[in-house]
């Protein structure tokens, strides 16, 4: 077996052993198919307020940017999806990633773990981890290095799992053996498009990020347009709309990490205890969650919005 294969496999142990269900590597190289796709979504202003997606252009094409003398990306899949739904009828609902800890936490000490784990039986390497931590395009490397493909909701979908996981990355100066990508399984159908209220998905693959209901209830600071009255669904955090309708999440199966199940108080939450939020309780029931960043004034007024719908 040569170094390069030794070295694939040991981090693909490693991966598994730190509870990742899938992990791929691809060769380090710019990523020139996506400069002009991402440069024409800048264009357009699909990215609405999020203007650190304008920040650091090259850095997110080109992975010898961030790691000199990049060699290759190892792409991570770790589950998230729920045992049991949270939101019942008539109740508001929070994105499914957000239902325990934040992921950021939870992934990071993982892969730092795994990290220690890979130079103690490779020797020392020239290595850096991103969780959705840098201008990391992680679902185009997910892509490349075969962990699926990406979907006309521009989520990547791994036909064992559907798309309820975080995608994290480790660009490193190792050389590799990078597993190819995989065709793309979507088919004809358009049922994420078709299922969007606020029309985010406009054509198959391009999600216009200031129309999304996940932007405007985590991203967007001011206030909701009126245009967007009545077309939000009770989310009040996120919106998992377009994953829930896609048939590969038939495929989806309850992760087994605990500190991603929501805490009783979370679950019990009714309409009424939604409304009546305190900044003391907002403080409390999410202090290492997710639902964090958009801030208690941010929760009240999507709260507010949907509340008037």
């Amino acid at each position: 077996m040569s170094r390069k294969e030794r070295n694939s496999k040991i981090i693909k142990e490693q991966a598994a052993l730190q509870g990742f269900d899938f992990c791929g590597i691809a060769r380090a190289e710019k990523l020139n198919d996506e400069e002009k796709k991402l440069e024409n979504w800048l264009k357009q202003g699909m990215h609405g307020e999020m203007a650190y997606m304008e920040n650091h252009f090259d850095k997110r094409l080109d992975p010898a940017k961030l790691v000199p003398g990049a060699r290759s990306v190892v792409s991570f899949i770790y589950n998230y999806y729920p045992g049991k739904k949270l939101a019942a009828e008539n109740n508001y609902k929070i994105a499914k990633y957000a239902y325990g800890t934040d992921y950021h936490f939870v992934i990071k000490k993982k892969l730092k773990l795994m990290l220690g784990e890979l130079r103690k039986e490779i020797g020392d390497f020239e290595g850096r981890i991103f969780v959705d931590s840098a201008p990391v395009m992680e679902r185009q490397w997910a892509a490349k290095s075969g962990l699926g493909w990406i979907g006309k909701n521009s989520l990547l979908l791994n036909r064992n799992m559907g798309s309820f996981f975080f995608l994290a990355v480790m660009i490193s100066d190792l050389e590799l053996i990078p597993d190819g990508p995989i065709k793309d399984y979507c088919g004809t159908c358009t049922r994420c498009m078709d299922a969007c209220p606020t029309d985010a998905i406009p054509m198959p693959y391009v999600v216009d990020g200031s129309r999304c209901i996940s932007y405007f209830t985590i991203e967007l600071k001011n206030e909701i347009p009126v245009d967007y009255k009545e077309k939000f669904e009770n989310w009040i955090f996120g919106c998992d709309i377009c994953q829930d309708v896609c048939p590969w999440n038939k495929f989806s199966n309850p992760n087994n990490e605990n500190e991603f199940k929501p805490s009783k108080n979370l679950s019990n939450m009714n309409k009424n205890d939604w409304e009546e939020l305190s900044e003391d309780t907002f403080q409390k029931l999410f202090r290492k969650s997710a639902v964090k960043r958009t801030g208690f004034g941010g929760l009240t007024r999507n709260i507010s919005f949907v509340a008037k719908e």
